[in-house]
């Protein structure tokens, strides 16, 4: 299968200026994740960016590059101005990693490049992992989806989803043991000409309300693959607290 990786990588972060040059063990963040990127099946790793800062440390460790505008209000954006400059066929897929995933799983990467390929049905694909803490089920910053029985998911949500009514009425402190809650993995796969619709489309009120892109699709009548992961990723990057647990990581190693 043949598919390729970009990664949308910004410098100005609200909550981590400078994010993708932080150090990480002698390496910045966005080389890390170019690397990890690397290793999967994947025929092509490009890093989009639109600050010359982000494309002279790629330079140094001789990434292919895509230049893109500054103006865009999405990695999304960013990323299909990446694909078209890139001369990427209609049917080609692409993955979409995010430039703060220093440790992402390449086997993920592959999983969900797969899953799209073989659901041609659906206009994007993605992962999640089960929860299994009551605290995540109720944290707005982890989103929950819930999917059908054939690997469709049904929605996105911050609120907990599916909400347990007998638990909760019973004032339960657990997870019920029967209920499959998931949390979603901000891992994409999209065919070009998805992403050239998806574009094209104003926000939703649904998007809107959760601040959730993908939302964007379903008010569409897009269908969203999505499986489980056969590697739960450890978290992303948003603030220094995160930073320094990832480069922790790395001197235990």
């Amino acid at each position: 299968m043949d598919y390729t990786v970009i990664i949308p990588a910004r410098y100005a972060s609200s909550r981590l200026p400078g994010k993708p040059l932080a150090d990480i063990a002698g390496k910045t963040m966005i080389q890390r994740v170019y690397e990890q990127a690397c290793s999967s099946a994947a025929s092509r790793v490009v890093i989009a960016t639109d600050d010359q800062r982000v494309a002279d440390a790629c330079a140094s460790f001789e990434a292919e590059l895509c230049m893109t505008r500054a103006d865009h209000e999405s990695g999304t954006d960013r990323l299909y101005e990446a694909a078209s400059r890139l001369g990427l066929a209609d049917d080609h897929i692409v993955v979409n990693v995010q430039g703060d995933e220093p440790l992402i799983p390449p086997q993920i990467i592959d999983q969900v490049a797969s899953n799209l390929a073989k659901a041609d049905y659906a206009g994007m694909a993605t992962l999640s992992v089960a929860i299994t803490e009551l605290e995540e089920f109720s944290d707005p910053n982890a989103v929950k989806v819930v999917s059908s029985e054939s690997g469709n998911a049904l929605y996105f949500s911050r609120a907990p989803i599916p909400w347990p009514r007998d638990e909760s009425a019973a004032g339960s402190v657990a997870m019920p043991a029967h209920m499959q809650a998931q949390r979603h993995i901000g891992i994409y796969a999209y065919r070009v000409s998805f992403l050239r619709s998806f574009v094209s489309w104003p926000p939703s009120a649904l998007e809107q309300t959760e601040k959730l892109e993908q939302l964007r699709a379903m008010s569409n009548g897009v269908s969203i693959h999505i499986a489980q992961a056969v590697l739960a990723p450890p978290p992303g990057v948003d603030t220094q607290e995160d930073l320094e647990r990832v480069r922790a990581h790395f001197v235990k190693s």
